[in-house]
């Protein structure tokens, strides 16, 4: 079927438009690095290993139902990334900066310092679908590769994202939801003996530190924002 040249320069200025609109999923082009290169260390680093562990580990039981919030990280991070991506531009580019820093980070860890842990259980207590559930995770995920925990650091970084953005300021019942989906999935990595209390530890300590090089300055000239807020109120 032809197209006539007008339809067709309209159609390829639209699709121009929406370009420069949203360039900034250019970022995303990030996981072609970041799945490789952990894909790689999940074939590689499986027993030569530092193991990593805390007496605490020990002290915590395994609770099979925690698989749920465990799983939801996936949705809660891309669902984060695909609302910022096409409501906020600012916010989308904080959120990438904070994200991918803490994940390349923890590659370039697990390259020099290969690590893992023995907590998982052998032999499970109950048998339902939250148990069989978790067996699956367990045949699909190494117990290696481990700190600073990315489903920590990376539910701490949108749950921050969450309550900067200004659009979601007087919408409490959302930001209290993703405190506490947040909590729940850093919760979760302990009770299904998927990290250590260790990983969880270092996963929140960047995350804090990270949160004061992202979300206290502006990206664009490093300015704080608290001096920004200050300028302005004198413009």
């Amino acid at each position: 079927m032809n197209i006539p040249a007008q339809k067709w320069m309209t159609w390829k200025e639209r699709a121009y438009g929406l370009f420069l609109k949203y360039r900034h999923s250019l970022l995303l082009l990030y996981f072609l690095i970041y799945l490789p290169w952990f894909s790689y260390l999940e074939k590689t680093v499986t027993s030569h290993f530092h193991v990593i562990h805390m007496p605490i580990d020990d002290q915590i039981p395994f609770i099979e139902y925690f698989i749920i919030p465990y799983f939801l990280w996936f949705a809660y991070v891309a669902v984060a990334l695909l609302y910022f991506l096409l409501k906020d531009k600012n916010e989308f580019c904080r959120l990438c900066a904070f994200l991918f820093v803490g994940m390349t980070v923890f590659l370039v860890i697990s390259t020099v310092y290969p690590n893992g842990h023995h907590l998982r259980p052998v032999v499970f207590e109950r048998d339902n679908i939250f148990v069989d559930m978790v067996k699956g995770l367990y045949l699909t995920d190494t117990p290696t590769n481990l700190f600073p925990s990315i489903h920590v650091y990376n539910s701490i970084g949108v749950n921050i994202a969450v309550w900067h953005y200004a659009g979601f300021k007087e919408k409490k019942g959302l930001r209290c939801g993703s405190a506490a989906l947040m909590i729940s999935i850093v919760l979760s990595t302990m009770f299904l003996k998927q990290h250590s209390v260790f990983d969880v530890i270092t996963g929140i300590v960047f995350s804090v530190f990270m949160y004061t090089v992202v979300y206290t300055r502006d990206l664009r000239t490093g300015e704080s924002e608290a001096s920004l807020k200050e300028q302005v109120r004198h413009i």
